[in-house]
This record gives C-alpha cells, sequence and structure tokens, in this order.
C-alpha cells in the first residue's frame, strides 16, 4: 500500500483517491452539518468515543484490525488526499457503522459514529463533517485544530 500511496501523492491528479480533505470554518457551516445539531454534539452517548461501536480500543477501529490496516488493497481505494494531491491517510468502515480515519501508517485520529455527520477526534472533541462529494464518493471537511491530527 505504501508504494501505491506514494505513487498517488507523487502524481499531478489524485486519480485513484476518492476522498478529499478540506479545512473549514466551523462557524460558516450550516447548522445540520455543524456540532449544534442533536445528532452531531460530542455530548451525545452514541457519539462518545467510549461508546463500544467508536472506541479506540475496540479491535473493530484499529489498523491491527486486517480489515484497517495499510495492508489491506481494500484500503487503496480509499485514500484520503489534500488539495494538493497529497496522500495524508484512509478510510476504513467497521461492521457497526463507524467510519474510522486513519494515517497512512495506519494510526486512527478521527472517526465518525453511524448516524452521524461529524467527524470526532480520538479524545471526542468535534472535528469536522463528512459530506458527499462530486462523483458519489465523500469528502472530509475539517477544522484546523485536528489537521495535524493526520
Amino acid at each position: 500500500m505504501r508504494a501505491l500511496l506514494t505513487l498517488i501523492a507523487l502524481s499531478a491528479t489524485p486519480a485513484f483517491a476518492d476522498a478529499p480533505l478540506f479545512l473549514i470554518d466551523q462557524t460558516s457551516l450550516p447548522f445540520d452539518l455543524g456540532p449544534g445539531a442533536p445528532q452531531n454534539s460530542p455530548a451525545k452517548t452514541s457519539n462518545s468515543p467510549n461508546a463500544a461501536a467508536n472506541s479506540a480500543a475496540s479491535s473493530a477501529n484499529s489498523s491491527s484490525s486486517y480489515a484497517n490496516s495499510p495492508q489491506n488493497p481494500a484500503n487503496e481505494k480509499r485514500v484520503i488526499f489534500t488539495g494538493d494531491g497529497s496522500v495524508v491517510g484512509y478510510y476504513a468502515p467497521n461492521g457497526a457503522g463507524t467510519l474510522n480515519l486513519f494515517t497512512v501508517t495506519g494510526k486512527r485520529v478521527a472517526y465518525r459514529p453511524k448516524g452521524s455527520k461529524s467527524l470526532f477526534s480520538n479524545d471526542g472533541r468535534w472535528c469536522g463533517t463528512v459530506a458527499g462529494s462530486s462523483g458519489g464518493g465523500i469528502a472530509f471537511g475539517i477544522i484546523r485544530a485536528c489537521a495535524g491530527l493526520f
């Protein structure tokens, strides 16, 4: 996977990358995408990092699980890239509906709980939002404070 990620990172356009990552200003988001919406609130129990489906301690959310591993060929199709084409990670769903975001080396940096449009850091801080992108993929909008996690 590292070879593929390097190849994608060096190419002028991220042809195989399907999830752009971009910075957002939380104050300019529509209500339903921000942390003020009930389904996106960090205080909602099902959004908590302590909820079983979101827990970093769960093997379903760990890169030591093959499904979440950087060595899993399926994750080569879930590349996260920035506007300049730099590959910063990949994403992988777990069986409980949580979407996990990992660095290229397999460190989990954020998750989107089932039923939420928001991204949260491993400590439960609101980090951003997940939106559909043109072409049917997804896009990750994150706040500056969480950008450094990648």
